[in-house]
């Protein structure tokens, strides 16, 4: 799904010229030496970016946007608790929301990945895997709760989330990795102010296509000031394409992993 490489060809009329160094996004094919992506879904990338980092971004990215962004309504100087936040989509929401002047906590499921989290700027690094991880959160910012919650696992990470959100807090459902897909009795919503919003980043692309490429700008514009660097934890040649799936499987693995043709 998601690509980077220099264009080989385009169709009449195209904008885009051979040679070009790019990313897009793909619904399938990415796993092959040459790849085909609609016009819309390509985007040139600067000098400075090498293909690992631009095969790592166009999706991750633009879902921790839009879901901080446009979802989240994340303003500088907010509390930001990013869930799983050493994984793809996590890091991104880590590094946008430090870029954006939040103060960002992380939390992910060992020391390890802790540590890649405190490493891309995360003000505080806390294990889910502790019962103790909501009073931590509630400590952390004073008893006041996280003002956005970034969620990419759902199940008991979404209920206990719940417990340590702030007042008018807005909770961001990106995903339910847990495997549970978790529910929320209406009048906890009302009784604390909260928001319950999702992002499904694939429908902008459909619905408003404008917005993903001006987002796509500003991201650039980001990454180019060195506020954004894709954590690539891993490359691998393209023929081992199932071992780099069998460890994403197995949990061990933290930010992205990247095939090489």
């Amino acid at each position: 799904g998601e690509i980077s490489g220099t264009i080989e060809a385009v169709a009449p009329g195209s904008s885009l010229k051979p040679g070009q160094r790019v990313m897009a996004t793909s619904n399938t094919g990415g796993y092959a030496e040459f790849a085909l992506a609609y016009e819309t879904d390509i985007f040139p990338i600067p000098d400075s970016m090498p293909f690992e980092h631009a095969a790592a971004f166009p999706i991750v990215y633009q879902t921790s946007y839009f879901g901080l962004v446009h979802r989240g309504q994340l303003k500088s100087g907010e509390w930001l608790l990013v869930h799983a936040a050493a994984g793809g989509v996590g890091s991104a929401a880590v590094q946008i929301g430090k870029a954006l002047g939040a103060k960002v906590i992380a939390t992910a499921s060992s020391e390890e990945k802790l540590r890649v989290c405190r490493d891309m700027g995360a003000d505080h690094a806390i294990s889910y895997k502790e019962p103790s991880w909501v009073d931590k959160v509630k400590e952390i910012t004073g008893g006041k709760g996280a003002d956005v919650i970034y969620d990419p696992v759902g199940g008991d990470t979404f209920d206990l989330s719940t417990k340590c959100i702030a007042f008018e807090g807005r909770l961001v459902v990106i995903g339910f990795a847990s495997g549970r897909i978790p529910e929320i009795a209406a009048n906890r919503i009302l009784l604390k102010n909260i928001a319950i919003v999702g992002l499904h980043f694939g429908e902008y692309r459909k619905h408003n296509p404008a917005l993903v490429r001006k987002s796509m700008d500003e991201l650039l514009k980001l990454y180019s000031q060195g506020k954004l660097r894709p954590v690539v934890s891993k490359t691998y040649p393209m023929k081992d394409a199932p071992k780099a799936m069998r460890d994403i499987g197995s949990g061990g693995s933290y930010g992205k992993l990247v095939l090489v043709p």
